[in-house]
């Protein structure tokens, strides 16, 4: 074994019983190259994220005027140098106002750009100077890996810039988002994230920005571990699209679900997406697809949506999914399941329709 005056911890002794002073040591010959990509990811991001709180407006039970209130707090981040802000859907919910802390402390009023509630993932904008606004640098996702260092920076329990170290725990998660739909290929991370923490950025070793901070696992409330990143290549498809018309421009099949869905597919024993009524005039009613009718005994089942682009669909979240991966003008091949039968279309795709 060898001697612990050959060792770092030795040198460190050694340094410390002969100098005269602290002040004649020179610490940063002690810091370990990992400590030193610590310290310059946090320089290079930090930055680039902002503290978020929101208030709303409620009526006080006294006087019955409006009266602002603290809502809660979050993390964001600079996206470009026009004043664009990503964070996390929930973290703005329902705000009537919205307020957005810079690195150096000057403080704006953010309005909202655009919302996507099944992503958790929202863009608000404020107006600041340029020079006070430095954006993140972009990493891609799909090149993580289960034991790569990982980066949080962000403001939990209210305690501003705050950074925690961890690794990716796992690639290709799901989580439920506030609308119930699946948010599929979450990063899984050990880097503590406690609430404050959403919507801020999750860094690889070269300050790149990887995942956008959503949600904990946590018995307690604190952090246990399990952190949720959304993945930033699917932040990277949406927020154009967020900033330009205020939500994603999922295209649609031209055809309307049933409602209360998972009911009638339990009551009436099938997988697939239940057609209420096809469009009029529209690509599908053209090619004969059709929704439910009625006759002297019932309702009658239309067509079942049970496949599209090769891809089995069982419920609606499952037909979402296929859709978010294409464009307006795509043709896709949907197969559907009617009275016993497998028929097949070949559908363009549409811009989805003004509500």
């Amino acid at each position: 074994m060898k001697s612990i005056r050959n060792s770092w911890l030795g040198l460190v002794l050694l340094a410390l019983s002969t100098a005269a002073s602290p002040e004649a040591l020179d610490y940063s010959a002690f810091k370990t190259n990992d400590e030193e990509n610590n310290i310059e990811v946090f320089k290079l991001a930090s930055p680039s994220v902002v503290n978020i709180t929101n208030s709303k407006f409620v009526r006080s039970f006294y006087s019955l005027n409006p009266q602002e209130v603290p809502q809660g707090s979050g993390t964001g981040i600079i996206w470009s140098d026009e004043g664009y802000i990503v964070t996390n859907y929930h973290v703005v919910q329902e705000a009537n106002r919205v307020e957005v802390t810079l690195s150096d402390g000057s403080t704006y009023d953010a309005t909202a750009v655009g919302l996507e509630p099944s992503k958790d993932i929202a863009v608000i904008k404020i107006d600041a100077p340029k020079d006070k606004l430095v954006p993140v640098i972009l990493g891609d996702s799909s090149l993580l890996e289960v034991g790569r260092k990982v980066v949080a920076i962000g403001n939990p329990f209210g305690l501003d810039t705050t950074m925690t170290v961890g690794v990716v725990s796992a690639l290709g998660r799901e989580i439920d988002s506030l609308t119930r739909r699946k948010i599929q290929d979450v990063i899984q991370t050990d880097a503590a994230i406690n609430p404050g923490n959403s919507g801020g950025p999750l860094l690889n070793s070269l300050g790149q920005l990887v995942g956008v901070n959503t949600a904990i696992y946590s018995p307690s409330g604190g952090s246990a571990g399990i952190g949720f990143a959304i993945p930033v290549n699917t932040v990277k498809s949406i927020v154009p699209e967020l900033i330009a018309y205020g939500k994603v421009q999922t295209p649609v099949l031209d055809i309307a679900p049933i409602p209360q869905a998972d009911y009638y597919r339990e009551l009436w024993g099938i997988n697939g997406v239940i057609i209420l009524n096809v469009f009029e005039n529209s690509l599908p009613a053209q090619l004969g697809m059709r929704g439910l009718t009625r006759n002297r005994s019932g309702i009658v089942l239309g067509d079942v949506i049970v496949e599209v682009e090769g891809m089995v669909i069982s419920n609606e979240d499952d037909l979402l999914t296929v859709m978010e991966r294409h464009q307006p003008g795509d043709v896709v091949n949907v197969v559907t399941r009617r009275d016993n039968q497998t028929l097949e279309y070949e559908i363009e795709l549409k811009q989805p329709r003004s509500p």
